[in-house]
């Protein structure tokens, strides 16, 4: 029923509330204060899905930097240590620490390079398989529970916007140096959250 209460004191298809305090449209130094909004929801939003998989499965201990090396290896299986800090913008060091951590917890393995002795090639084992197919269960669950909670219209308005955003985030990879030791110190984040 189009303009009915939802029970938080407006109707589903009316504008759900932004950033948490009002903002003028530029802050004391002149910045964009759209920019800053984008910013601080899009850091919202990430904290709350990592932290909320862990409140929804409790057995869930996957740190995020490992999530997002079992995607990426899912989507190509076989990456070189080298390759894997290439697509994610990581120190060479950095992967090769989570790639320890995760050859020693049975998620992942290494396998000699076919093409090159000297180099190792890295492979999803089927626990990490499992692993990150639960983890994925789990987040999709969360996620479609806080967007089933949204009005039809915000739904609309979330999905258009995807090819946007992935567009955005080209933009801003094309921008990032291309050297990942240039990443700066702790910013992959090898513990929980």
């Amino acid at each position: 029923m189009v303009g009915a209460d939802d029970g938080r004191g407006r109707s589903p298809d009316q504008e759900a509330p932004g950033p948490r305090r009002a903002l003028p449209a530029q802050d004391v130094v002149g910045r964009d204060v759209s920019v800053w909004a984008f910013t601080e929801v899009v850091t919202r939003l990430r904290r709350v899905l990592r932290t909320s998989i862990r409140r929804d499965i409790p057995w869930e201990t996957l740190p995020m930097a490992q999530v997002e090396l079992l995607q990426g290896l899912a989507e190509r299986p076989g990456q070189r240590l080298r390759e894997v800090a290439e697509r994610h913008r990581l120190a060479n060091n950095t992967v090769s620490t989570l790639v320890e951590q995760m050859v020693s917890a049975g998620l992942i393995e290494r396998h000699p390079d076919p093409h090159d002795r000297r180099a190792v090639t890295v492979m999803v084992t089927d626990h990490g398989k499992r692993a990150l197919a639960q983890w994925m269960d789990g987040h999709e669950r969360r996620f479609q529970s806080a967007l089933d909670g949204l009005s039809a219209a915000d739904r609309r308005r979330i999905i258009a916007a995807v090819p946007a955003l992935a567009r955005l985030v080209h933009q801003l990879e094309l921008a990032e140096p291309s050297d990942p030791a240039a990443e700066p110190a702790g910013a992959a984040g090898t513990g929980h959250g």
